[in-house]
């Protein structure tokens, strides 16, 4: 995914124990208080740094939400889809799986850091729009990639346009994210599983 690549690259500048240190104490804080009930404050203690640190290494909020995103996207089990060693759709289930499985660590009550900080201030931050919107276009891509390749293949019957075929499950598996915290449970996983592979995909 390109795009995250980029934005990976953006924000890795700095002394990387302090940085690094604050990424990622800010997925669990604007995860758990969201980016506007958390301060500064909230972040440099759960990094466990100097509160007057923080603007050593980041402009503001914004900027070290932003990273966080990179690192989250980093850790998503998105490589997985350009694994060309593996068929189409088995690539698709094991991106999903690898996304579900980090729910269900973190207990449920966490759903996809994009999802979420998207909710919450794609209307109030532009640029955080745009990052947003860069990183759903990507992620979509590789998706529609794997759902064209599993067609070719003739390992789908669906027949439909893959772009929109990959828009509607991607926004299906963030309202699968949406209600696995509200019941914590995984039945919502087998739901989509169910309707994406054995339905849509099948």
């Amino acid at each position: 995914m390109r795009d995250n690549r980029v934005l990976l690259r953006r924000y890795s500048m700095g002394q990387p124990n302090v940085r690094e240190r604050l990424v990622e104490a800010s997925l669990d804080v604007f995860q758990s208080l969201g980016f506007n009930g958390s301060s500064v404050q909230d972040l440099t203690d759960a990094a466990g740094v100097p509160k007057g640190s923080f603007y050593n290494h980041f402009a503001g909020k914004e900027d070290l939400a932003l990273a966080a995103l990179a690192l989250y996207i980093e850790r998503s089990g998105v490589e997985v889809l350009r694994d060309k060693r593996l068929q189409p759709i088995e690539r698709l289930k094991r991106h999903f799986r690898t996304n579900w499985k980090t729910a269900k660590d973190r207990g449920y009550k966490a759903g996809c850091y994009l999802g979420t900080m998207s909710s919450e201030i794609a209307d109030t931050h532009e640029k955080s729009r745009e990052a947003f919107l860069g990183v759903f276009r990507a992620w979509t891509g590789l998706i529609a990639e794997a759902i064209g390749e599993a067609q070719a293949k003739g390992d789908i019957a669906q027949a439909g346009d893959p772009a929109l075929l990959a828009r509607f499950v991607l926004n299906a598996w963030q309202g699968t994210l949406v209600r696995m915290k509200v019941v914590r449970s995984e039945e919502p996983l087998k739901d989509f599983n169910t309707l994406v592979f054995d339905v849509l995909l099948k």
